[in-house]
């Protein structure tokens, strides 16, 4: 049976006592028995960094679902849209800044308590807070390649062409989405100018995987196999709504390793949940790793 704490996000956690125990003492209790961790990150820690998640608190969209790789592959219509959307938005995700959530991962990796970090975020803040063995499942907003030749860009060096060959759309005003999306009403149906690869003209694609497409078979199986060294998983603001994450918490249940997580509202994997904090993960984690440093 799950443990379940609820704490609003503007509390005082320290604050407030759960019975014979408070949401850190319960959570301290789990880390100390289970100090191999394998940790499970989502667009929950990052939205402290001002990068919008995807799904409300009951893990339904908070908008129209992502592209899809079949509709990026197969129209240019849907390609256009994308880099039209990217270009307002990339800059949310390439100026972000790891938040405190993060950087107190990063300790806890340090001190030896986060064994494996992986995460379904594509922005790279848990690296630039200083954590290491990082398995970045759906890989890396910052990187471009081309479909053709498989040369790499940066993202980076790809924004100045978008918004020089696109001057209607530079100025533009939009709502930041999720990892590097923009609230943009452009259908594809005007004229936009899509970047191509500079070595041989091809098609670029954003080094992510796109929803329909498959997480690449050594990165799930460098994850198994860390979950297999590990004592118990800690999922961090995560719904686990998509597969390639909740897989993770049951397989730990097949293999009889505990799960616990930090998420405001539902997640997928709910039923199997030893303990789950409802409460803002940079509050919970900064306290924790102040507990284990103690």
């Amino acid at each position: 049976m799950t443990h379940s704490i609820f704490v609003p996000p503007s509390a005082d956690l320290a604050a407030i006592p759960l019975g014979a125990a408070t949401t850190i003492d319960a959570l301290q209790d789990f880390v100390e028995r289970h100090p191999r961790l394998f940790v499970l990150t989502g667009a929950g820690i990052s939205t402290d960094s001002g990068i919008p998640g995807y799904r409300d608190e009951n893990g339904a969209w908070k908008r129209s679902p992502p592209i899809t790789l079949q509709e990026f592959l197969g129209s240019e219509a849907s390609r256009r849209r994308y880099w039209a959307r990217s270009l307002i938005g990339w800059p949310t995700v390439g100026l972000a800044q790891p938040n405190a959530a993060h950087r107190a991962l990063a300790r806890l990796g340090a001190a030896g308590y986060a064994r494996t970090l992986v995460t379904q975020n594509v922005d790279g803040l848990h690296q630039r807070a200083g954590s290491r063995d990082v398995i970045e499942l759906h890989g890396s907003i910052s990187h471009v390649h081309c479909l053709d030749c498989g040369a790499q860009f940066s993202r980076e060096s790809i924004q100045p062409e978008l918004v020089a060959r696109n001057p209607a759309l530079a100025d533009a005003i939009a709502e930041p989405a999720a990892d590097g999306d923009a609230h943009l009403d452009f259908d594809g149906a005007n004229a936009f100018h899509i970047p191509a690869c500079a070595a041989c003209g091809g098609m670029l694609k954003p080094s992510v995987v796109f929803f329909g497409e498959n997480v690449p078979k050594a990165r799930v199986e460098a994850a198994s196999n860390a979950l297999d060294e590990a004592d118990a998983v800690l999922v961090v603001g995560s719904s686990l709504m998509v597969y390639s994450g909740y897989r993770f918490c049951a397989w730990a249940q097949q293999r009889g390793k505990p799960v616990a997580a930090i998420n405001m509202g539902k997640t997928r994997a709910d039923p199997l949940l030893a303990l789950k904090v409802e409460a803002p993960c940079a509050t919970v984690l900064d306290a924790l790793d102040a507990r284990l440093a103690a």
